[in-house]
């Protein structure tokens, strides 16, 4: 994958390959270097894809990039596609681009029909949450303009892919998808994917965290609301019974419950208003974030280039 990523590309002035190493225990790094790679960061321990996603994204702006791409290594995608994925970029029409694998039905590849269905029903979820018709938030062959990688802020350390999506168009960067075709190897196992019912719990708990910290007041409001009416259709059918009857028998138990979940869903709700007026505050850190970092980037590359020119007159 590394000696096949193409060094010279139109538009960009230097091409460099970045390797994370996730904690690996074989010859990952020798292998890395002899391949051509120009930098190569170690976790002591495996982290985790998101983990080491995250690295790779803050290391790539250390080392001054203006667009970064990331890339699996097991030669799934292929390198030569670069140029077609970062030039929407650089025509200044996407902020962030992704490849989509069900895009164009004709480069549709054959996969297992389970991870055909889990990748269905997460970009089903995620064009809910965002309000946006992507085909496919799962593959990992993406590229990022320098201001999308420095808003992006990540918490999931099992994977990031369908993450990135929710906090990008939370923020209003522009999203682009591309047709490219990728390779599907027989008996190709999965390091992510191990087991397909586990992936799918925890790829679920990351984007349940992610709705969470961006539609707040959708979040609990969405949930208090709901535990708030069937206490109010449960007590409203209690109180009918009651006026026509004088009584509330055999449903009396009803009315303990009915009262539970009216004071439930009400704080549920209140919660909600509160959880909005905190997100509201959350985007101003974000933004003071994002500043801080812009800064401390820019003050890296002009300093990477005056030491340039310092010692190349």
């Amino acid at each position: 994958v590394i000696k096949e990523i193409p060094r010279e590309i139109e538009g960009i002035e230097k091409v460099e390959v970045l390797v994370i190493n996730d904690g690996s225990t074989d010859n990952t790094v020798k292998v890395a270097k002899e391949a051509g790679a120009d930098r190569i960061v170690s976790h002591i321990a495996n982290k985790g894809v998101g983990s080491a996603f995250s690295t790779g994204l803050y290391s790539a702006l250390k080392m001054g990039a203006d667009i970064i791409v990331n890339i699996d290594a097991d030669g799934q995608f292929n390198p030569k596609d670069i140029p077609k994925l970062i030039k929407p970029i650089l025509d200044g029409n996407a902020d962030f681009v992704t490849a989509s694998r069900f895009l164009d039905k004709g480069l549709e590849p054959e996969m297992p029909w389970i991870k055909k269905i889990g990748n269905k029903i997460f970009t089903r979820l995620v064009n809910w949450v965002t309000k946006q018709k992507f085909t496919d938030t799962q593959c990992g062959f993406r590229a990022y303009s320098k201001d999308a990688a420095l808003r992006l802020n990540l918490f999931g350390n099992f994977t990031y892919t369908q993450e990135v999506f929710i906090n990008l168009v939370n923020k209003g960067l522009k999203i682009e998808e591309i047709p490219l075709r990728v390779e599907y190897k027989a008996n190709r196992q999965s390091r992510v994917v191990t087991n397909a019912f586990s992936y799918g719990i925890k790829a679920l708990i990351i984007i349940i965290k992610t709705i969470r910290d961006y539609k707040p007041l959708k979040f609990f409001g969405g949930i208090g609301l709901s535990i708030f009416s069937l206490g109010f259709i449960s007590g409203t059918f209690l109180f009918t019974r009651w006026l026509f009857t004088g009584r509330v028998s055999p449903y009396k138990s009803l009315v303990n419950l009915s009262a539970l979940l009216l004071i439930i869903g009400f704080l549920l709700i209140f919660l909600a208003l509160i959880a909005d007026m905190m997100d509201r505050q959350r985007k101003i850190e974000e933004e003071i974030l994002y500043r801080l970092k812009k800064i401390e980037f820019d003050m890296r590359r002009e300093t990477k280039n005056s030491f340039n020119r310092d010692i190349n007159p």
